[in-house]
This record gives C-alpha cells, structure tokens and sequence, in this order.
C-alpha cells in the first residue's frame, strides 16, 4: 500500500463526523502519526476519546488538545494544571487559527492559571509565562477585571487591581484598603494613572512608545496637554477619554483630517460636534452626524467597533464588558445612517424581529455584519455572503445556522470554495468527483449520497482517498479495517527501521 494512501486513510478517518470514538481512540497511537494530532486539534470529539486524550502519556497528544476550540473548555481544565508546561502554555494560548468568535475561558480555568505556584513539573517554563500567553490569547473575558475585584483569593483581586481603569471607583477604593498587603501594593502602583499630577511627574521622554502609551490612556494635566500641542503629538490626545473639552475644541479645528475623524464620534465633544458636521471631509462630517446617538463611552465602543471597518473586516468578535441598552440598539436598527445599522446588526441579542429587517437593509455592511454576527441570521443570508464575500467564510462555516443543503445550483459555480460547498450538498445526485479541484473532489468523495460500492473504488484513488474515508457513509466495521491496514503496516515499518 502507497505510503501517500495510508495517510490519506488516516487524515480522513479522523476528520469523520460518523467516525465512532473506538475508531477515534485508536488514531492516538503512535503508528497513526500527524493524523491524530490533527484530529486532537481540529475537531470535536466524544467524551471518551477527550478521556482519553486529556491523560494520555504522549505531550504531543496533550500539547494539540490543548489547542482545540471545539470541545468544551470546561471538559479541557485538567490541562490547565498537566505536569507539563508546554501542555498549559498551549491552553492558556488557545487556537493556533485564531478564530473570529474568541471563546472566552470558564472563571474556574482563568483561576487555576492565575494563583499556579510553579509552571508544570517539568520546569520548562515559569507560570508567569504561561499567564503572559494567557493575557495575549484573548481568552480572558473583557468582565474580568470588575468580577474579580472581590474575589476571595487575593492573586485574583492583584489581577484586577492591575487593570484600574476597568475598576469602578468602589473597586478601585476597597483594593486600595484591602486586607492583603500585596493587592494594596497593586493598586496604589496602578492608581497614579487617574492622577493627572503623578502622570505628568512620571511622564517619559515625549516621542518614546512608551510615552505615546501614557498619552491614549492616562489622566492628563493641563502641562501636559500643552506640551503635547507644542510637539504636534495630538494623535494621542484625540484617543484619549481624560482629554479636557477645551482640548478637544482646538482639536476640531486641527488641520488634520484623521485628527477631526477620532473625535467626531466622542461623548464629551460638546459644541465642537456641531461644527464637524459641516467639515470639508465627507467622513467627518458622517462621524459627525453620528455623534447625537452616542450619550456614553459604552456607546462609543460600540460604534467605533463598527465604524474604522470596512465590509471584509474579520476582527475578533469578542464580548464587551459592558453594552448600551437594548433601546439604543433598536434605536440604531431604525436610524437613517447605515453605520448606526451596522452596528445593530453586530449585536447577538437583537430581537427577532429587528433581525427579519436588517437581513433585507439596503446596505451590504448591515447584512454581512447580521451574518456573521446574530445567531438568528437566516441561512439564505450566511450563503449569500459566503459566495460574495470570500474573506468571511471560514467563519461562516462554523456557525449552526449555516445551510448544508439546497445548494446543488451553485455545483457550477467558478470559484472552487463555492462549488466544494456545493459537492458535499447531501441532496446532490452526482457529487463531481472528477473536479479539477483537489478540494472540490475531497467534499464530493465525502458526500454521504454516495453508493458503497462507487466510495469503496474512491477509497483506491489518491485524488479522492482522503475523502473518501471522511464519508460519515462509511460502515465502522469499515473504518477499523482501513485502521488495521494503516497501522499494522505503520507498526511494521518501524519495526523494519529499527531492525536496520
């Protein structure tokens, strides 16, 4: 047997959907190879091949089911303490594919991360390693920092404490009066970047990253602000929400058209917006317009999600820490301008009946934000946007409303993506087998409509082996026979190896 056909046999068996978890489990053996490491990584599986796996005396196993983002996390948290560092620091990083919807840790995983003594038996790495992963992965709620500011074990309120500006100003005073001496040692050294005083005491040297740094986000001094506008360093100032109103009325005026575009949107732009609404820039004056809706800085982080992004943006989809309320939403969903829309559309808890409209807004923005962004969205919809817009559909094809059937029309369509959608389209008479395309071949061998007899003469073929072993069609009594073949030969192979 071809060496090329075994691991066809292999990749395919381990993507299999009908593939039950005895046939699963016997993928994690040595012989199986890189098979059972993709499969540990890039799929779901049943609880006793993740029993399995989870304990298994291979890292390699344990270090790319720790990479998976298809099972639950909750079923994962043993990795979160395994001996080896490698194994948590792959866990607390999360997908290597970064995914559009992040999925968020449990609290009792984050917790584990945060209060580890040590970063695994093995010594490899440190736990403050293994949390700067974590901080980087996006895996920890936006939330975090406000439900943790009370929590019992004072790792966690440290945690919190460092990130002050989260904190409201009853967290940011118990912290600071907290029985335990290393959280209040935490937030005084975090408190001084509300002080307009002690930021501009320890201000760095003006034009170094970690000064512009300072600038986006800390309480500012009017000594500050000036010397700002004295080296044109304005950029920063525009961003940030400490920046006083008189400030932020020069601003408007600034020659600068990207400087006029940050603020037109803010809260607290007062008088000024009146006049960005007659600013030569088109998109100025659009921000503008936009301005009298947004009443609060949760408001503004929502627009602004939407509104520096245009209709291919596939920025992580993460949940804010806050929302605006669910009238201001429905008000978005009526209002005139289509970014105010767009935004509506990005909420996952628009009512149904809000979502029935902006499925048919005028605006592509609106409905490709609907599409990929409401779990209400209809089908006709996420296919519409899969065949236009080809940046958003490995998103779109992991959500359950997206359609697997009823698309036997799109079977000659020019773009092979569409038309390997197309071929796996159960209801599809003759799945196109002899595509030209090696993955429109791979969906139509998997396509379950197929005969027995027609997948077996498929199995034999390296254009569509791999497929063919991922048809949910195929018997299992089937499958542990393709396994024997594989890895009674791989367990052959080494043996001659080491014979040699």
């Amino acid at each position: 047997m071809p060496e090329t056909l075994r691991e066809l046999w292999l990749r395919g068996l381990a993507f299999n959907d009908a593939a039950p978890a005895d046939v699963l489990v016997r993928l994690l053996e040595e012989a199986a190879g890189e098979a059972g490491l993709l499969m540990c990584e890039g799929r779901d599986l049943p609880d006793a091949v993740v029993d399995e796996a989870l304990h298994h005396p291979v890292e390699r196993i344990r270090r790319a089911l720790a990479h998976n983002l298809h099972v639950d996390p909750a079923r994962l948290a043993p990795l979160a303490s395994d001996p080896s560092g490698l194994v948590r620091a792959n866990f607390a990083r999360g997908s290597r594919h970064q995914p559009r919807w992040v999925r968020p840790l449990p609290y009792d995983i984050l917790a584990t991360f945060l209060t580890a003594r040590e970063g695994g038996e093995d010594g490899r790495l440190s736990e403050q390693d293994i949390i700067g992963e974590l901080w980087c992965s996006r895996q920890i709620p936006l939330s975090f920092a406000q439900d943790m500011a009370g929590h019992d074990h004072p790792a966690l309120r440290t945690s919190a404490a460092y990130q002050w500006q989260s904190l409201s100003a009853a967290q940011r005073d118990a912290l600071l009066d907290d029985p335990d001496p290393g959280v209040r040692k935490a937030a005084r050294e975090s408190s001084w970047v509300l002080d307009p005083e002690a930021v501009e005491a320890r201000l760095p040297p003006i034009g170094s990253r970690h000064a512009v740094s300072v600038l986006c986000s800390y309480a500012l001094s009017p000594a500050v602000v000036e010397l700002c506008f004295a080296h044109d360093l304005v950029n920063p100032l525009a961003r940030n929400r400490h920046t006083p109103a008189d400030a932020l009325a020069r601003l408007a005026h600034h020659p600068d058209t990207e400087i006029r575009r940050l603020i037109a949107t803010r809260p607290d732009l007062g008088p000024a917006a009146a006049e960005l609404r007659q600013d030569p820039d088109a998109d100025v004056r659009m921000r503008a317009r936009l301005q009298p809706s947004i009443r609060t800085w949760v408001e503004f982080d929502a627009v602004q999600r939407v509104v520096d992004h245009g209709r291919d943006c596939t920025c992580p989809i993460t949940k804010p820490a806050t929302e605006p309320s669910p009238d201001w939403f429905a008000a978005c969903a009526a209002s005139g301008e289509p970014v105010l829309r767009r935004v509506a559309a990005s909420r996952p808890g628009l009512p149904a009946d809000l979502v029935e409209a902006l499925a048919q807004d005028e605006d592509e923005g609106v409905r490709i934000r609907l599409a990929c962004h409401h779990p209400l969205a209809p089908p006709h919809l996420l296919l519409d946007v899969f065949v236009t817009r080809p940046a958003h559909r490995p998103h779109l094809l992991t959500l359950p409303a997206f359609p697997r059937t009823g698309l036997t029309h799109l079977i000659g369509h020019p773009d092979p993506e569409v038309r390997a959608l197309a071929a796996a389209d159960p209801d599809l008479r003759r799945p196109p087998v002899d595509d030209p395309d090696e993955s429109v071949r791979r969906a139509a061998a998997a396509n379950p409509s197929l005969a027995p007899e027609t997948l077996e003469t498929l199995l034999t073929d390296l254009r569509t082996a791999e497929g063919a072993a991922a048809n949910p069609s195929l018997p299992a009594d089937r499958m542990h026979a393709l396994l024997d073949h594989c890895l009674n030969g791989a367990a052959t192979a080494q043996a001659a190896a080491g014979r040699r």
